[in-house]
């Protein structure tokens, strides 16, 4: 008998039961030796009152099995519950998310039927680092963080995984004419990395455009990698286009840990009618055995399920009149695929895979000279509602003091001292921007006599910003306007 492999499976809620179950059956008449320990997780965890979702023990076996296939799941609304895949993916340390958005007509309605792209997300960071802050009454912050480690990975990633499964071109989306430090680090060192892979075509993109280009003409993308945000976004958006978002299943990697899931949610108005599809996990399941170095079997279920396709068995969710033949259930979905065990599809591509990657790209990150750092000046954000920027500036002129010389006062981002427009919308934290007078450097002792000056006029202080240079080059932003 063949040695099984353990996985953790979790069911979810909504349609995950009966996704689960469809996708399982398939997986044991396709021969996948699995040895299945379940865990419970997502809704009924969450209204215990476990804002994770997931119990300890639950923990255990993942990191007894390190591979996941898990069903979508529900959170509850409001009660300051987490979104458990975000914090699965962190706890795991599951930095990549590769989701692949294929057209499959005309068997499937699609715009786009050339259509084959993947997307690689950055997983962990961004705004999804989920720190967030209310500051004021009238102000909320959300920080989004980019490390070069990183993006080392996971532009590394991409190029890999273009290079493993003979992708020709990889591209990067980000908004580094807005945000130059943060999504212009990640574009950076996509420049560095690139010339490693000279047998793969690379280019970049500012992702507003590329995203509409995404939408319009995907056929001219392969692999494009880009931050968690935009690849949350667009990966759904990919997958709509492609032919439906409950096709497109997704992996998360880990340089120890994988987790594998469809891209879609619970759908709870779907639940226990026998209605749903189970595509997306399985393809999901199918980018697992891949993981599991199981390639044979990923092919024969992939191909099986091709053939149901192209034969225009289709749930409720892709049937047409003009491309399918019969309508089914979750149950008869799963079956007519497991009936066509062995098939190729006739007129769709069949596929092959290679087996699991023996490497990881954690070891390969880039070293670098170390930079001198030198802290010049801070932002100090004051929550203030009693007058004018001109009567802040005027105030705070006085409080800097012999060590630092007021340099600017912004709202929401926009210049408003000295020399603001009074058309300028204003909320009530203000960022108040303090330098050395001599353009050096600046001590901690100093700051903490301004915070101290400040505070004892009266002046409520939220937050403050380092401002620093690293060899001699400023390493933060200029307001609008400044």
């Amino acid at each position: 008998m063949a040695q099984r492999t353990p996985i953790t499976v979790a069911k979810g809620d909504g349609i995950g039961p009966e996704i689960m179950d469809a996708t399982l059956h398939i997986l044991r008449e396709a021969g996948a030796a699995l040895d299945i320990e379940e865990i419970e997780i997502g809704e009924k965890v969450f209204l215990r009152g476990n804002s994770a979702g997931i119990e300890p023990g639950a923990w255990e076996s993942l990191r007894r099995t390190k591979v996941f296939l898990k069903a979508p799941i529900t959170t509850p609304q409001g009660g300051g519950f987490k979104s458990l895949n975000v914090t699965t993916r962190k706890m795991l340390g599951l930095y990549a998310n590769i989701r692949p958005c294929v057209a499959y007509a005309p068997y499937v309605d699609t715009l786009h039927p050339k259509m084959n792209v993947v997307i690689v997300r950055e997983n962990e960071e961004d705004t999804y680092a989920g720190i967030e802050y209310k500051q004021s009454r009238d102000i909320t912050a959300c920080l989004k963080l980019i490390s070069r480690p990183g993006c080392e990975r996971i532009v590394r990633y991409a190029f890999e995984y273009a290079r493993r499964n003979s992708r020709k071109k990889v591209t990067c989306f980000t908004k580094d004419n807005i945000m130059k430090l943060t999504d212009g680090l990640f574009h950076k060192v996509f420049d560095e990395i690139a010339p490693e892979y000279p047998d793969i075509e690379k280019e970049h993109w500012i992702v507003d455009i590329g995203a509409a280009k995404l939408a319009d003409t995907p056929e001219t993308f392969d692999v494009v990698v880009m931050p968690n945000l935009y690849g949350d976004i667009l990966s759904d958006v990919a997958a709509q286009i492609a032919g439906s978002v409950g096709l497109a299943g997704s992996a998360n990697i880990g340089a120890k840990y994988a987790m594998f899931e469809a891209i879609h949610g619970s759908a709870p108005r779907r639940a226990n009618q026998n209605l749903a599809n189970p595509s997306g996990l399985l393809l999901g399941a199918v980018m697992m055995l891949v993981h599991l170095d199981m390639p044979e079997i990923a092919a024969r279920v992939h191909n099986a399920w091709l053939k149901t396709i192209e034969d225009g068995i289709h749930t409720y969710d892709i049937y047409t009149e003009q491309n399918s033949t019969r309508k089914v259930g979750t149950k008869e979905f799963a079956q007519a695929v497991a009936a066509r065990m062995g098939q190729l599809p006739e007129k769709l591509p069949a596929v092959s895979y290679h087996g699991a990657p023996k490497h990881t790209v954690e070891s390969k990150s880039s070293t670098r000279a170390a930079e001198v750092k030198e802290m010049v000046g801070i932002d100090l954000f004051l929550e203030w509602t009693e007058g004018t920027a001109d009567e802040l500036g005027g105030q705070l002129e006085k409080l800097a003091g012999p060590d630092f010389k007021l340099v600017m006062i912004s709202n929401r981002g926009v210049k408003v001292y000295p020399g603001g427009f009074p058309d300028t919308l204003t909320a009530d934290t203000w960022r108040c921007r303090f330098m050395s007078p001599a353009g050096g450097a600046v001590t901690h002792a100093q700051i903490v006599g301004l915070l101290d000056r400040t505070g004892k006029a009266g002046h409520d202080f939220v937050k403050f910003e380092s401002l620093c240079n690293f060899d001699g080059k400023p390493a933060y932003s200029l307001s609008q306007g400044q």
